[in-house]
């Protein structure tokens, strides 16, 4: 898996996953451009590689604020060849349906399944013009199964999978592939500032019985992202332990 003088966009780049793949396509030697609202944290982590990032400190619900951060980097750099959308909240858990508010639950929608459809809408025209490209939407094992006490959540990743599989079919002609992955509990910043009461009753699901790490995220991102995984598309990745039922 070789991106050396790649460009690829990461949402959700301050902190957690989206962090973690960060590093590891600049390890890689790729020039990647990262999208969060905590512009400082960006700065903090990535501030070393001047020459070898983007930084937007930019509100990723906001779709001309996407826009214009994406045209800028593929002038900057010429292309765009991956998208890796990392960006999520989990919003208020541990409630039932009848007592969610409708504001978190539009909030959630926005920030895990609009902002992934504003960073694809805006770099699928680069990739086709360069006929190439690599997109991935985080999605989540609560996205296929549903977790009790997180509708917004869950609701909003079933959303990022049925696009996911919309997205696969529309470009499969074009050498872009769009894929999803689906991971259980992963320990991240997300996670620690859950209730431990629902991170207890999403591990109890996991047969491993216990949460991911970053690496073995990073890793299986890195393949479905990578030149190398070229016949899958339209497909949501499994990273839960054993807890995928399908």
């Amino acid at each position: 898996m070789n991106f050396k003088g790649q460009v690829a966009v990461v949402t959700g780049a301050a902190s957690g996953i989206g962090l973690a793949v960060a590093k590891r396509l600049i390890s890689q030697q790729a020039n990647v451009v990262l999208l969060d609202l905590n512009k400082g944290a960006l700065d903090a982590a990535f501030g070393e590689y001047a020459t070898q990032v983007a930084i937007f400190g930019i509100d990723i619900t906001k779709q001309a604020a996407v826009k214009h951060a994406i045209d800028y980097a593929a002038e900057k750099f010429g292309r765009i060849d991956i998208l890796v959308n990392c960006a999520g909240i989990t919003g208020i858990t541990n409630v039932l349906t009848h007592e969610v508010s409708t504001e978190n639950l539009h909030k959630v929608f926005e920030i895990n399944f609009m902002a992934s459809f504003y960073t694809a809408h805006a770099v699928l025209p680069h990739m086709m013009k360069q006929h190439y490209g690599r997109i991935l939407h985080l999605a989540s094992i609560a996205g296929k199964e549903g977790n009790a006490g997180m509708l917004a959540y869950s609701a909003s990743k079933a959303a990022v999978i049925g696009m996911t599989k919309v997205q696969g079919k529309e470009y499969g002609e074009m050498g872009i592939t769009v894929n999803a992955l689906a991971p259980a509990v992963i320990r991240t910043p997300l996670v620690d500032a859950m209730p431990v009461a629902q991170v207890k009753y999403m591990t109890d699901k996991i047969p491993m019985k216990r949460c991911g790490t970053l690496e073995e995220v990073v890793n299986m991102i890195c393949y479905i992202i990578s030149a190398e995984n070229s016949f899958t598309t339209g497909f949501t990745f499994d990273l839960s332990g054993g807890r995928a039922t399908y």
